[in-house]
């Protein structure tokens, strides 16, 4: 649909907060937001699109727009209140999308002209129509399904924004399995969709790059389909990495077909070694695989793929000592990064349910918006430890995996790291970088006010 009036919608990727000088927090290993680029992708013709991501840019809220879309996580969510504030002071009307819009509608409709819930692709332009129209509703639903039909992300928008040299694709959505804590599962409701093969490769070919990140919550969440793409990848020599469960170590086609199609390694969440936590978390594709994930690390070394490894701490059957075991045990498998992460309650999961049915929850339930909440900090009380000291473990295994000591002892690894020059090069940029971040995230504020 053309436009006889222009009209100008303003994108807007928030940052986390800022650091404890009032300082906003730059990202440094920030990458494309695709869910923005698909957003001005769907967006009828004759609009004009821009897009400032707050994690580099300083957001001008006095240059001209007709409406803004703002991209709201749990995480981002005081950042995203304070920017649609100001907007809708200057009586621009703002809409706010998201997997926390979802969760927390009601929340999100204090800081919005209208809220969107659901998935964008059915009503995206539907929305833009009717703010140009001055008829903009409270609220939209957008139903499941198949992700991005049809339609390409504007990656223009990215120019001169200086992301990491990776393009960003899709091409599955959601995941059908029911970890207690996970926010994804109780979005998609359990449920996983893919994109059609062809469509994926079309939208490879149309971009530069041949370094590229599948954005799949679970790339192999369906195998079959998995395999589908990877023997269409074959051919096109790319280099590529997402996120996959462990299970998918078990599958010896599945495993050729990642090295044949390119794929330097993914992001694969451990989450904890102790088998009565996987119990609890029904982390099912975990208990599937799991002999002290002795054999998936073999087969992922075998098969010279370069892991990063993600660890949910703070589960029930966790200590303090348990915690620091987790990140030695990281450092003997020489994993090119790893993730030691604060199990958070995100909102309107089976983990949050619980524990605020025991009492458990701090920062009055809502940690996303308490003042003195800090990133990094546990936000409910641990069962075999105080609050305090499963925020100084996660610290201290933060601290520990990204030591000098440890960063040249991973380095040291002639099955992963050091197994191409790529590889290597790969892990020399990215480690350092990494590390600084890590730093520098601790303990910073959530928002900036």
């Amino acid at each position: 649909m053309d436009y006889d009036l222009p009209m100008q919608v303003t994108f807007i990727k928030p940052t986390l907060g800022c650091l404890d000088h009032g300082e906003r927090f730059v990202d440094e290993g920030r990458m494309e937001p695709l869910s923005l680029g698909l957003l001005a992708g769907l967006t009828p013709p004759g609009v004009d699109c821009r897009l400032f991501d707050d994690r580099i840019d300083v957001v001008d809220y006095d240059e001209p727009t007709d409406l803004v879309a703002i991209n709201v996580e749990t995480f981002t969510a005081r950042r995203a209140y304070e920017i649609a504030d100001e907007y809708r002071a200057r009586g621009v009307p703002v809409v706010m999308g998201g997997m926390h819009a979802s969760l927390l509608p009601q929340e999100v409709a204090e800081h919005a002209d209208s809220v969107f819930t659901g998935d964008a692709e059915s009503l995206w332009a539907q929305v833009v129509r009717d703010a140009h129209e001055g008829r903009l509703k409270l609220r939209y639903h957008g139903s499941g399904g198949i992700p991005q039909p049809g339609a390409m992300p504007r990656r223009d928008l990215y120019a001169g924004k200086r992301y990491l040299p990776v393009s960003l694709i899709q091409f599955g959505r959601g995941c059908h399995y029911r970890c207690e804590y996970c926010a994804v599962s109780e979005y998609f409701n359990h449920l996983h969709y893919t994109r059609p093969v062809d469509q994926v490769i079309a939208e490879i070919a149309a971009q530069p790059r041949r370094d590229l990140f599948f954005v799949d919550d679970n790339f192999v969440a369906d195998p079959e389909a998995a395999k589908e793409l990877l023997r269409a990848l074959v051919p096109l020599k790319i280099r590529w990495v997402s996120q996959a469960s462990v299970d998918h170590t078990r599958d010896p086609e599945l495993m050729r077909l990642f090295v044949e199609s390119g794929c330097l390694g993914n992001v694969i969440g451990y989450e904890s070694l102790n088998v009565q936590n996987l119990r609890q978390m029904r982390k099912s594709a975990n208990l599937a695989a799991f002999d002290g994930y002795a054999e998936a690390v073999a087969t992922l070394r075998e098969h010279h793929l370069q892991t990063w490894a993600a660890f949910a701490l703070g589960y029930d059957h966790d200590t303090v000592e348990s915690i620091l075991a987790t990140c030695e045990w990281g450092i003997t498998n020489r994993f090119t990064f790893a993730a030691f992460n604060i199990l958070m309650p995100y909102p309107s999961t089976p983990f949050y349910e619980r524990l605020q049915a025991e009492g458990r929850l701090l920062y009055d339930g809502r940690w996303w918006l308490h003042p003195d909440y800090r990133f990094n900090y546990a936000a409910f009380r641990p069962a075999r430890m105080t609050a305090d000291e499963l925020t100084e473990a996660g610290w201290a295994c933060r601290k520990r995996w990204s030591s000098h000591a440890s960063i040249l002892r991973r380095a040291l690894d002639l099955q992963t790291n050091l197994a191409t020059p790529f590889r290597f090069l790969t892990y020399a940029v990215y480690n350092p970088l990494f590390r600084r971040e890590v730093f520098k995230r601790q303990g910073m504020r959530l928002g900036t006010r």
